[in-house]
């Protein structure tokens, strides 16, 4: 590829509900603009975004995929992004390094859940947004319709540039609103061709160029006292307006065509050229000056010494680490040395690439505003940024979302506990939503993330990329057990034997203990009648006995024992007999003084739109919930509940289903409290079971 200044930059985030035609449409342009030479099918697993095996496999995208292409002399990045909610990591990744966000829409099917998401993100990170209305060629596709929800939904900067000629079947072209070129399908030649505008469609292409002309005027003073004198804007007017308008957020230009047969695809290339800001019009980037310690906005430009930022990583176990970064400052060039100023580490940069899929393109140098890739950086994750060494600075990070489900990672051979750590290690790397925890208790890996498709792509990747099978299962519950009695128990070891024998006996009071511990002990021995030099391995029995309790072989928690009398033998006393004895004490008096199972009680927080309100708060009742409260909150409310753990290591799917994916919750750990009877005798039940075939 040859080099480009900023100015012939366009970076264009290609985002949408799940289905809308995403990968279809990164293909079509992909090819038009002879960046590939055959076009491939989502459905065959041959597109050039989606080159994972779990893509190809689940025939969806999974990872933000990069592909540039070159037209009128401009390149132009685009940014793949998958749409399905489980990956909003990846969609978060994806949009960091892009300039527009082209959220695509079905003709057939309209607004959805994935639209209303990209429209409320990109607003959230103040990116400029435009609209392509896809799968006009689809048998009840409907633009003007769609159109409408568009206005409805999102306000009346949506304008459309482009106008389809023809619907569903005899869908055949699409006309320029400014430019008025219009350009329909030859199935003769193969080719969209230049033509007239029909005639019945000339009256909606100038409502629609006024619709254009008002959306314009509205943004910049000079231009709209000009309008109104006039009546009129120049073409040349009407796209410098759109460009800083869309730049600005207060337009949302709509273009329309077939991913699938390729009709619009042109008329498409042509308005990114000329209506999308470059990243000269990137808002600037916030980051800390190393120099000051002060917040600085650092704008993107070509001039000055180097800056980029790394907002992903590829692990790849053929070529190694990956990383993917957006030059904001100067410009980086191969076989240099830069500054990663996160890990302050010098990192020596070799060849330098664009990444068209899981090609690479060598390049020597990489300008402010473009995107590439460097192979094996030692220190550099996700996040981080480079410098010159003399210019050194931290941008902003990615706030990637908190995981929400959790499963244990069991392996299906004995002793690939190694191999899957070392996987995991590397799809950390490559996954900030990701995390991995150690469950001591129960000697387990949890890998815990955003959805379950999400951990099963995640197993599926250590057996493909590591070798290594897995099966996921829902993590056991932390049960536990107290008292809820008082009990005064004897605990007496005594065994004679030829030489020394053993000898310890206690009194130990078991009573309920407070929160703050989980066990206090209490030694209450008058006139030596335990001798002092005992009195800790009483203690350490305890402790150890507590490690399983007596219903289920769960942990005891708030438990108090207080040692108030015994006896002991001169010659035969031990430190080990006392232990005996504490631990014979412990199991009398625990089975004396009532004992209960716990389970662990998480706090939880649901905001959800107002219309799901009823259904949430009934699946929270269901699920042995208690609702605290609800607060109004941004597009709905927020539901605080409290709800066993037991009941909540599926919610990630359970809210997405209820909600079609609108809902959003956040769970923490409050306290323990008692299980109600029929439940901890299933749960009693159960762990008889599994320790019988132990």
């Amino acid at each position: 590829m040859k080099e480009y200044k900023t100015s012939n930059l366009r970076n264009v985030g290609i985002i949408g509900h799940s289905g809308s035609g995403k990968t279809t449409l990164t293909e079509a342009l992909l090819y038009h603009t002879k960046s590939i030479d055959r076009i491939g099918r989502v459905e065959e697993g041959n597109t050039t975004s989606d080159y994972d095996i779990e893509e190809r496999k689940r025939q969806i995208s999974i990872s933000a995929s990069i592909a540039p292409i070159e037209w009128e002399h401009t390149k132009i990045n685009l940014v793949d992004i998958p749409g399905y909610f489980d990956f909003v990591g990846e969609y978060i990744q994806g949009m960091r390094p892009v300039d527009v966000a082209m959220i695509v829409v079905s003709a057939t099917s309209g607004v959805k859940v994935g639209t209303e998401k990209a429209w409320s993100y990109v607003n959230k990170i103040k990116l400029p947004r435009t609209f392509f209305i896809n799968k006009l060629d689809r048998e009840n596709s409907n633009f003007e319709k769609v159109l409408q929800q568009l206005k409805d939904k999102f306000g009346i900067s949506v304008v459309p540039i482009q106008y389809p000629i023809g619907s569903e079947a005899d869908f055949k072209g699409v006309i320029n609103v400014i430019s008025r070129v219009a350009r329909v399908f030859n199935p003769k030649t193969n080719k969209m061709e230049v033509t007239e505008i029909p005639a019945d469609l000339i009256d909606k292409v100038d409502e629609c160029k006024t619709m254009i002309m008002e959306a314009v005027a509205e943004t910049d003073e000079e231009l709209l006292d000009k309008y109104f004198s006039e009546g009129q804007l120049s073409d040349e007017e009407i796209y410098k307006g759109l460009i800083s308008g869309c730049a600005s957020g207060d337009i949302a230009p709509v273009m329309c065509g077939s991913a699938l047969k390729s009709i619009g695809i042109d008329t498409l290339l042509e308005d990114i050229v000329e209506c999308f800001p470059s990243p000269d019009y990137a808002i600037p980037q916030k980051a800390i000056d190393l120099q000051t310690n002060k917040e600085i906005f650092v704008n993107l430009k070509e001039e000055g010494p180097f800056s980029a930022f790394v907002f992903k990583t590829i692990a790849d176990p053929f070529v190694g680490k990956l990383s993917l970064f957006r030059v904001i400052t100067g410009k980086l060039k191969a076989d240099s040395t830069i500054y990663n100023s996160n890990k302050e580490k010098v990192e020596k940069i070799g060849n330098l690439y664009y990444l068209r899929g899981k090609n690479q393109i060598q390049t020597s140098e990489i300008v402010a505003g473009d995107i590439g890739a460097v192979a094996k950086l030692q220190f550099t994750s996700t996040s981080d940024t480079l410098c010159d060494p003399s210019y050194k600075l931290i941008y902003d990070k990615i706030n990637f979302p908190e995981p929400v489900i959790s499963f244990s990672v069991i392996p299906k051979a004995k002793g690939d506990e190694d191999k899957i750590s070392a996987g995991l290690q590397k799809l950390l790397e490559e996954d900030p939503t990701l995390s991995v925890s150690r469950d001591t208790e129960n000697a387990e890996i949890i890998i815990s993330g955003l959805g379950e498709t999400h951990l099963e792509i995640v197993a599926s990747k250590l057996k493909n990329k590591f070798g290594v099978d897995v099966e996921l299962q829902v993590p056991k519950v932390p049960y536990r057990e107290t008292i809820k009695k008082i009990s005064d128990v004897q605990g007496k070891h005594k065994k004679q034997s030829g030489g020394h024998g053993q000898y310890g006996d206690v009194w130990i009071k078991f009573e309920p203990g407070d929160d703050s511990a989980d066990l206090q002990f209490v030694d209450e021995i008058v006139g030596g009648v335990v001798p002092k030099q005992y009195i800790p391995a009483v203690e350490k029995g305890l402790r150890e006995s507590m490690r399983r309790g007596v219903l289920a072989g769960y942990p005891v928690i708030r438990l108090k024992a207080t040692l108030h009398d015994g006896s002991y033998h001169p010659v035969d006393s031990s430190e080990m007999a006392f232990k005996i004895a504490a631990s014979l004490a412990y199991k009398k008096g625990m089975e004396a003084a009532s004992p209960v199972l716990l389970e662990p009680i998480m706090h939880l927080e649901v905001e959800v739109p107002d219309e799901y309100m009823g259904d949430i708060i009934a699946d929270i009742n269901k699920k042995r919930g208690r609702v605290l409260g609800m607060d109004p909150v941004d597009n709905g409310q927020r539901v605080i509940a409290e709800v066993p753990m037991a009941e909540m290591f599926k919610y990630a799917t359970d809210l997405k289903s209820i909600t079609q994916g609108r809902g959003s919750f956040r769970l923490k750990f409050e306290r323990y409290e008692e299980v109600p009877p029929a439940e901890a005798a299933k749960v009693i039940e159960n762990a008889k079971k599994q320790n019988e075939v132990v």
